[in-house]
């Protein structure tokens, strides 16, 4: 959305170019390519040891990356679903850029983008699943090697499944309250309904 051309184009390749990579090889690449990459920087500098990305760091950059670039597009549309009226006013009365973003877009923006946040958080948390396969010591990890040692795959495999359905229901609850507190309208009017029912039942 900026005003200038070749950041809009940087964003609008790394968005598509993100969402359109499976996440899976996209975690395969940072790992693997990464420490091919940095061994190359190096070399130019004398170091010819053998570096390796560490399977953790490897897997936070890669699931940063591509679910930085679904989170761009929550946070563009979410923005550009605020009436520009908006922005046109606060102008007119005298406000600075910085000053329309934080006061009048920043905490709409919340508001209409917590949603489709929380949705991809789930997500996120469910593809974490995905940087096993680069040795990373996680929940699937463990269930997998439990289960090929004790050769009982279905307990092991449903105790991970109860496990990230845990997780999600914890997540889902902090979303809803996150949610909850970006709306003073619903508060508000939840405050009035208590008002309400409090006098009625004084009354009677």
């Amino acid at each position: 959305m900026s005003n200038i051309w070749l950041l809009r184009k940087l964003a609008t390749v790394y968005t598509a170019t993100m969402r359109g990579i499976p996440e899976l090889l996209l975690v395969l690449f940072i790992y693997y390519g990464g420490s091919i990459l940095l061994m190359s920087i190096l070399k130019k500098f004398g170091y010819n040891d053998y570096v390796e990305i560490s399977a953790f760091w490897g897997g936070v950059m890669a699931l940063s990356i591509a679910f930085g670039a679904y989170a761009t597009e929550i946070f563009r549309m979410s923005i550009q679903e605020i009436p520009i009226g908006q922005r046109e006013a606060s102008q007119a009365i005298g406000m600075r850029p910085f000053q329309t973003f934080y006061r009048i877009t920043l905490p709409q923006v919340w508001q209409i983008a917590l949603p489709g946040l929380g949705n991809l958080f789930l997500v996120l948390l469910k593809d974490t699943a995905l940087v096993s396969v680069v040795g990373l010591k996680d929940i699937m990890y463990q269930s997998s090697r439990a289960a090929q040692s004790t050769q009982q795959p279905f307990t092991f495999y449903m105790a991970a499944a109860i496990i990230y359905l845990g997780l999600t229901m914890l997540i889902t609850g902090f979303m809803m309250w996150l949610e909850w507190r970006a709306n003073p309208a619903a508060r508000y009017a939840k405050k009035i309904s208590r008002q309400s029912t409090h006098s009625q039942s004084t009354i009677g």
